[in-house]
């Protein structure tokens, strides 16, 4: 039998347009546990939100059996036979109706509850979400934060299965995101509801995924928790989407010289640790190594990669510091004051056994 009993599962979703010219999903596989909050993380036409209308019905898979929610093929049946919240980016608030009406839209669409058991869905949705002292007011009369709060208490009163969330925090400042991901992270801890969540932010995804799957080009680069995604990247696309600063990016040969392996690039040639050098000791080959800014050391002592510092950049409790390496860009991530100036020269120590080191296409982490 198909589908997590409790959960969401999409199987080998294949999704095309134009007589199937554009392929906007390809075999994409999911396993959303019952009461996990999924990350579909990608840039801007990977997929990820196709995905999401598959599962919601508002897009059909070109294959019969691609979507289960609790244990039951779902694929052909229409939205509101699925259970399934949708929340957008836009919220899409009735401007005439007050926010008590607003939250209560598709109860009272349904019909089959009393006024006194819609009364209070509504009223324990306000008390989760904050807004108890908003219900009488209209959309006009809202931030945009206090906005998306409705469009989730009108999701949270239907009791739905699970929650989808296309990029809702999208169209808010910056100090608002922060605070609103922190919350919908709280609510669905609460609620204990499966929620899948699709955004481009990697931090986004970072700190609110209990699982994230990584897209490009219509296809499931990895799925895994937050820390290895982070931590142990599939492939380079992985690597480089998620982090920020960026990952350094070495195109390297390994050979073996005088007894050692080395790590040999236009710019530095370096002895590899014990274990990797073991790791790598069947071939010379090329790779390229990752490097994440926090794996890279200013050092004091003589060696490593000399450079010049062309530019500082304040990131909180961090520093950023770029250093040009004979014409390559190397960045340092440096946690409080980084001691040089832009013009000094400085020498880089490469962490390499934090490295991560894939082969020359970017598709394999060795």
């Amino acid at each position: 039998m198909h589908g997590t009993a409790s959960g969401i599962e999409v199987r080998n979703l294949r999704k095309t347009f134009g007589g199937g010219t554009v392929v906007a999903c390809d075999d994409v596989n999911l396993d959303i546990g019952s009461g996990e909050l999924l990350v579909l993380l990608g840039p801007s036409g990977c997929g990820k939100t196709t995905t999401l209308r598959c599962i919601a019905g508002l897009e059909n898979p070109d294959n019969d059996d691609a979507i289960w929610v609790r244990g039951r093929n779902m694929t052909r049946l229409a939205p509101r036979d699925r259970n399934l919240a949708f929340v957008f980016q836009d919220t899409a608030l009735f401007p005439n109706l007050t926010v008590r009406r607003n939250i209560s839209f598709g109860l009272d669409m349904r019909g089959k509850l009393s006024r006194a058991e819609i009364e209070a869905r509504v009223t324990e949705a306000a008390r989760l979400l904050r807004i108890e002292g908003l219900l009488d007011r209209y959309p006009r009369q809202l931030s945009g934060g206090q906005g998306q709060r409705v469009g989730l208490g009108r999701a949270i009163v239907m009791e739905p299965d699970a929650f989808l969330l296309d990029e809702p925090l999208a169209a808010l400042d910056a100090a608002l995101r922060v605070e609103m991901r922190t919350e919908i992270k709280l609510i669905q801890r609460k609620l204990a509801t499966t929620m899948i969540f699709v955004t481009h932010d990697q931090e986004e995804a970072l700190t609110i995924g209990d699982k994230i799957a990584v897209m490009k080009d219509g296809r499931v680069q990895q799925v895994d928790s937050p820390q290895d995604i982070y931590r142990r990247p599939s492939n380079l696309f992985v690597a480089t989407f998620i982090g920020s600063p960026p990952i350094n990016q070495f195109r390297c040969e390994l050979r073996q010289e005088g007894g050692e392996v080395r790590l040999v690039s236009p710019i530095f040639t370096l002895s590899l640790p014990a274990e990797l050098a073991r790791r790598f000791a069947a071939a010379d080959r090329g790779l390229i190594l990752g490097l994440r800014p926090e794996f890279v050391e200013i050092g004091r002592e003589a060696g490593g990669i000399e450079g010049v510092v062309r530019l500082t950049e304040l990131l909180g409790s961090r520093t950023l510091v770029l250093v040009d390496a004979g014409g390559t860009e190397i960045r340092v991530l440096v946690q409080g004051e980084p001691g040089v100036r832009e013009g000094d020269r400085v020498r880089l120590v490469l962490q390499l056994a934090r490295g991560f080191y894939f082969d020359l296409d970017g598709r394999s982490l060795l």
